[in-house]
């Protein structure tokens, strides 16, 4: 048995290359809501050192709510900012001779696209536009991984071990208080749900958010309870 563990980096936060030992896939922001050039170059090269995998994280220009934000802007205005951050990453991936893996889009980017059909197409043309082999990972049972599929795209069903749901299926908005797990033993429990499917979530990656205080210690403990229990941490 397996999962991907993947995790929301260069960021500017200071322990993303602690993390690195702990995970399979990195989402590196692209600069819009966190992050430069400089952090991307250097996040790559981690990566590279670590073997983790590398992904572009776009989001909504929106630097000083984190991404986190919805907006609503005109489709070519959407593509044109995936497609320039996504080839951002591409670019310092070129430079380090490192090969881009996946898409992941952020924050209220994110959340949109699982519940509107059309800015997950327009996620989806954008990503075909610049490499058909990358993988677009997106929220279980949702659109962004429906419309992703059908344009023939490869996709990886996201679940999250540090987010609390809803009813139906959807991230708890961060603007209530219990939308953040921060009990190791919670996360920890979440993960191993959804590895062996009990909640009934296609599961392909677990997400862990470099910005939670806890990152850290979340993936380590969910790196030991995995290896305890014969679950490799490895790429889509």
């Amino acid at each position: 048995m397996h999962i991907d563990l993947n995790c929301d980096l260069g960021e500017g936060f200071p322990h993303d290359e602690a993390l690195m030992p702990y995970i399979s896939s990195a989402n590196i922001s692209c600069g819009e809501h966190a992050g430069s050039s400089e952090i991307i170059h250097h996040t790559i090269c981690l990566c590279k050192k670590y073997g983790v995998a590398i992904g572009a994280h776009p989001s909504f220009r929106d630097i000083e709510n984190f991404g986190r934000k919805e907006m609503q802007l005109p489709e070519d205005e959407l593509f044109d900012l995936l497609v320039n951050q996504i080839t951002l990453i591409r670019y310092w991936c070129q430079a380090e001779g490192a090969i881009m893996h996946h898409v992941k889009p952020h924050g209220a980017l994110y959340n949109m696209a699982a519940r509107d059909i059309n800015i997950s197409k327009t996620i989806a043309r954008a990503v075909k536009e610049i490499d058909s082999s990358l993988i677009v990972y997106g929220l279980s049972n949702s659109y962004l991984i429906s419309e992703v599929a059908k344009a023939g795209l490869q996709t990886a069903a996201e679940v999250f071990a540090d987010r609390r749901y809803t009813d139906d299926g959807y991230l708890v908005p961060r603007t209530e208080p219990n939308a953040i797990i921060d009990d190791e033993n919670i996360a920890i429990e979440q993960a191993m749900q959804f590895v062996r499917n009990s909640n009934k979530k296609r599961a392909d990656t677990i997400c862990l958010h470099g910005d939670n205080d806890q990152a850290l210690n979340f993936a380590k403990k969910i790196h030991q309870t995995f290896k305890a229990n014969n679950i490799a941490i490895q790429t889509v």
